[in-house]
């Protein structure tokens, strides 16, 4: 395997590594045919990949697209997100990879923040036609100057807007631009997720972030050009661009791409492709259990696989190991170390691989601080703290958030409670930040509950996360409606799907004549809680 750090993995002297289009170039000189990308229809090799992705960086350095530019992918799980992350890297562009399933708003929120001078996306996916939706957002947003899309459709009569395999064919004749990039300076990514004020951050994340926790990650699972990896359909999180793009480059994996995740699928590819790592969030396990007691697969490529995003329930992970996927492994991830930071390896103890999230990648330090920051010793319960070669730079531009999620000496705030044991392994506890996390999706509270304040017949609302055997956690609103106002549980989740992502809006809805309150007028979330679980109302997708 390629070295993610060029030499020892110590957080005081780190050897500058390769870049991503680096990692990419190595692997296609050493296994030029070797299988990376594999489809339900075709499979590509890393030379193929490669050759894609060096096409496309000339087309946009010929467009002006160029160093230290952002250019957003949306884009559903397709080789082109593969090939143009690679794309922007060899360029120094920084890829803001973004949920195709976005409301509207939510996508103009980031296209500005962000100030993406370029989208690449599909021509139409879930229902939605991105070339009207763009036709409407160009005007709204003065920084982004092209738009490029996946399909079939003659774009002729826009001089911004390109088709893919058009700029790829323009690309292949011109020279290569190679500009000398400092992979631990250079930002590979903006990565957005959930803020606790209802806006998202920007992760800022270098080249060096992710190519640390994807080669540390797959070291510590023992990936190799043998193995295929499958459960990263959702490319545009930052466990995709690591563990799932990198990881596989990185070690000579093959990647098998899902367009969008559908358990009945996803069986019959695990089983018509042989995979060998599966990939997952507890929502994807649940799913395909089903999908497979409905109708077997023969599974027994599988030699072990990775549940990280959400807790995972004893009895549930037991089952996966008997029925679907043996040897599972958890990871504890987040955006801002560039996924995993710690995982359990493949000859812990059944005990420590079910009841932890293993322990610290090589290089990373973690930390239990007290709630004034006082680091407290092992064994104890408290705010886990991170510091490593994956942490990210900052929020971009939330300088203030940047600031306030840091302790003085350079660990970042997690903002989950746990617990380090005497041999070294996290034990997650619970979280102090209120965050749901629904089939691996980060959904804050106070995001939902601002536009449920905005409804006319709501008068107060608040939103908790339950356990949810399909979901991992479920989205739950208690209303309190206007007096004499009458509303329903559909109306109140049609309202939030006007302009939050499908999956932010409430799962159930609960009326109560008031809510649970301290005696300072703040929530009794646990409270809450425990009225959801008991009585909420439940409301499918």
């Amino acid at each position: 395997m390629l070295s993610p750090s060029g030499g020892d993995m110590a957080l005081t002297e780190r050897t500058p590594g390769p870049t991503i289009s680096q990692v990419l170039s190595h692997r296609s000189e050493e296994d030029p045919d070797g299988d990376f990308l594999v489809l339900k229809d075709r499979t590509l090799s890393f030379a193929q990949v490669e050759e894609e992705a060096l096409a496309l960086a000339r087309a946009l350095n010929g467009l002006g697209v160029g160093r230290g530019d952002r250019v957003a992918l949306i884009l559903p799980g397709c080789p082109e997100f593969v090939s143009s992350f690679f794309a922007l890297a060899q360029l120094g562009v920084v890829a803001v990879p973004l949920n195709p399933r976005l409301a509207e708003g939510e996508l103009r929120y980031m296209l500005r923040h962000s100030e993406a001078v370029a989208a690449i996306t599909v021509e139409s996916f879930h229902g939605v036609d991105y070339l009207q939706l763009f036709e409407d957002l160009l005007p709204q947003l003065p920084e982004l100057q092209y738009l490029v899309t996946v399909g079939e459709e003659d774009l002729w009569y826009d001089d911004r807007i390109f088709q893919f395999e058009d700029l790829v064919s323009a690309g292949s004749d011109r020279e290569a631009p190679a500009p000398t990039l400092d992979p631990d300076e250079t930002l590979g990514a903006i990565v957005y997720t959930s803020g606790t004020t209802g806006k998202p951050k920007g992760v800022e994340l270098t080249h060096g972030n992710l190519i640390y926790s994807a080669g540390e990650a797959a070291q510590a699972l023992g990936l190799t050009s043998r193995d295929r990896v499958f459960g990263v359909t959702a490319l545009f999180h930052v466990y995709a661009l690591a563990q799932g793009i990198l990881g596989c480059a990185l070690s000579g994996a093959a990647l098998i791409l899902q367009e969008e995740f559908d358990p009945e699928e996803a069986l019959d590819l695990i089983e018509a492709c042989g995979a060998t790592v599966h990939y997952g969030v507890p929502t994807i396990f649940t799913a395909e259990l089903r999908a497979q007691q409905a109708r077997a697969r023969n599974l027994s490529s599988l030699r072990t696989g990775v549940v990280a995003g959400a807790p995972m329930r004893e009895e549930l992970f037991a089952q996966v190991e008997a029925e679907l996927c043996p040897h599972l492994l958890t990871g504890y991830s987040l955006t801002e170390t560039a996924s995993i930071l710690a995982m359990s390896h493949p000859g812990d103890s059944e005990e420590k691989r079910r009841y932890t999230v293993g322990r610290p990648l090589k290089g990373t330090e973690v930390r239990v601080l007290e709630k004034d920051g006082t680091p407290l010793p092992v064994e104890s319960l408290g705010e886990i703290a991170v510091k490593g070669p994956g942490t990210m730079r900052g929020y971009y531009r939330q300088p203030m958030e940047t600031r306030n999620s840091f302790t003085a000496d350079g660990f970042l705030l997690t903002g989950d409670l746990g617990i380090l044991d005497e041999e070294g392994f996290v034990h997650l506890v619970g979280r102090r930040r209120e965050v749901i996390i629904r089939s691996g999706n980060n959904v804050y509270p106070r995001e939902v509950e601002d536009r449920l304040h905005a409804h006319p017949a709501v008068h107060d609302v608040a939103v908790v996360g339950i356990r949810d055997e399909l979901l991992g956690e479920a989205i739950c609103a208690a209303v309190v409606p206007v007096e004499g106002a009458i509303v329903t549980a559909a109306e109140i989740r049609d309202w939030c799907l006007e302009s939050l992502a499908e999956y932010k809006a409430p799962d159930r809805v609960r009326f109560l004549d008031e809510l649970p309150m301290t005696g300072t007028g703040k929530v009794r979330r646990v409270e809450l809680t425990r009225l959801m679980e008991a009585e909420g109302q439940f409301l499918s997708e």
